[in-house]
């Protein structure tokens, strides 16, 4: 062998040896998403885990600093993120829902007129990914390997559609006016004779007037977390969305689709993505600290454990690749907080509307200057500001300001700032700046104090801290390095390291860096 043949070699070595080399291509990807898990449940409640969680805490590469970079901390932007490694400024799903100039209308991230459900009532629309810009994971591995097959599955449209991405084979999720799996006819017209099967045995049927009992009860006699019987004495459930057995149908209906969608047996990789939506149901309802958070933990573990043993039996034990994250955390109930000696309280979404319209009527004039706007994204009528022939920024200036004398409102950013890039540099204004997506987003953004909240009960997220940044990234499988992992890391490299796992492109708008360090 010539020197410079043997000189490659051993760089290559010394490279392999130093950053790690890709392992084997899996068989089938299971990409997880627990909606609102914050990364300090894996340790609060750890000794209860005894199944999926713990095999993931034991066996597999967990980040303990990783954080979203982008300020709305929400599902959709969450789930958005996942497997295309993009910001919200990128991708365009800057929030749940944004207004749409175009239309003048109030929409979500899926909503796509030009779909119909499939599986559902007839003749309502369905929903698409094409809002968002870019492309996944799962988009890249089908135009390498057209072979392979990328499903997605949640009770949430938004969960089961972005990750998916546009060249899904299906998105599916639970529609609760039909007690039906559905899809829509953007990915099919109609539904596999696997799911049609699965709507017939009408699985929700057998939690009619359940309670929720506690998981290690000894029996009936526990007191119930709620019941699914209305005017009990207990806390009504609301929703079987709002219970462990939400999950249980994500878990049930992933199963049904790995046998019959026959994932893990295809040339190619298959990818499966879940997201567990019942935990931001139940967190919402009761707080980070309710006892009905760990219950439901402890149960996700059991689903998970649940789950990767379906996929073993699937695509063979040694071939299952596991990521398992979360799209946002929470904030604690206020008034938990207050009991705490913490600062928290609640804010009022109507006195803060009033006083800028209020400034802005003083100072241009009557008008109706809002459009319909979630509290912290407010848009202005850029047509009363057209036929007045106001400046548009002196208009967000005025605003901006007006937002700011209302208690606990920490800053507000204007679509001019945010545009031009003129905000202070931190962290926050970061946050800020990449989730800005100019056609989309508001005119006026508005930051409340850490533990505040616009919800009048409850509690909720959607904010740049770190209680609703932080969340779980964690590898399994073949070939990665086992380990704990405390160097800080984004949401965002997740979608870059799979792709070099697979051995694809990297999704377009994917800003993250390959963690090479989880490389056996």
């Amino acid at each position: 062998m010539k020197r410079p043949a043997r000189t490659l070699l051993l760089l290559l070595a010394i490279v392999t040896a130093a950053f790690g080399a890709p392992p084997k291509k899996p068989k089938l990807v299971l990409a997880i998403v627990v909606d609102q898990f914050r990364y300090d449940y894996l340790l609060r409640f750890r000794d209860d885990y005894r199944s999926g969680l713990l095999r993931l805490l034991e066996h597999g590469a967990v980040f303990s600093d990783a954080h979203y970079l982008h300020a709305a901390t929400v599902t959709a932007a969450g789930h958005s993120t996942f497997l295309t490694g993009a910001t919200p400024s990128v991708s365009g799903i800057v929030a749940n829902e944004w207004y749409d100039r175009e239309t003048a209308q109030t929409i979500t991230s899926v909503f796509d007129p030009r779909t119909k459900l499939v599986g559902g009532i007839p003749n309502r629309p369905g929903a698409s990914p094409r809002r968002m810009l870019v492309s996944t994971v799962g988009d890249e591995l089908k135009m390498q390997a057209p072979g392979s097959k990328v499903v997605s599955i949640s009770i949430k449209d938004r969960s089961a559609v972005l990750p998916g991405g546009h060249m899904a084979d299906g998105a599916y999720w639970y529609d609760t006016d039909s007690h039906a799996w559905v899809t829509s006819n953007y990915y099919r017209d109609t539904l596999p004779d696997w799911a049609a099967q699965v709507n017939k045995e009408r699985p929700s049927s057998r939690f009619i007037g359940a309670s929720w009992l506690p998981f290690d009860a000894k029996d009936t006699s526990a007191k119930p977390f709620c019941t699914m019987v209305a005017g009990a004495e207990t806390r009504f459930c609301g929703s079987l969305e709002a219970t462990p057995w939400g999950n249980e149908m994500i878990e049930e209906f992933a199963e049904r689709a790995m046998e019959g969608e026959k994932l893990g047996h295809h040339d190619a990789t298959d990818l499966l993505a879940v997201s567990f939506s019942s935990n931001d149901y139940v967190g919402h309802a009761v707080g980070p600290d309710d006892p009905a958070v760990r219950d439901i933990s402890i149960r996700t573990d059991r689903l998970l454990g649940k789950l990767f043993d379906a996929a073993e039996r699937s695509a063979g034990v040694g071939n299952i690749l596991v990521i398992l994250t979360a799209d946002h955390g929470v904030a604690p109930v206020p008034e938990v907080n207050q009991a705490r000696k913490m600062a928290g309280g609640r804010l009022s979404e109507a006195r803060l509307i009033q006083k800028i319209n209020s400034a802005l009527t003083k100072r241009f004039g009557p008008g109706k200057w809002l459009l319909p706007s979630a509290p912290n994204m407010q848009y202005l009528n850029l047509e009363l500001i057209s036929t007045k022939k106001l400046d548009r920024a002196e208009v967000e200036r005025t605003a901006a300001e007006a937002a700011l004398t209302e208690n606990h409102i920490a800053r507000v950013y204007t679509h001019t700032q945010l545009l031009q890039g003129n905000v202070q540099q931190d962290s926050i204004s970061r946050a800020f700046s990449v989730n800005f997506y100019g056609p989309r987003s508001g005119d006026i953004m508005i930051l409340q104090d850490p533990y505040y909240l616009f919800e009048a009960t409850g509690t909720s997220h959607g904010t740049p801290y770190g209680y609703d940044t932080h969340v779980p990234v964690i590898f399994l499988g073949p070939g990665i390095k086992t380990g704990n992992y405390q160097r800080r890391i984004a949401v965002n490299d997740i979608a870059p390291t799979l792709a070099e796992l697979l051995g694809v492109e990297q999704p377009a708008g994917s800003i993250g860096r390959v963690l090479s360090e989880i490389f056996e």
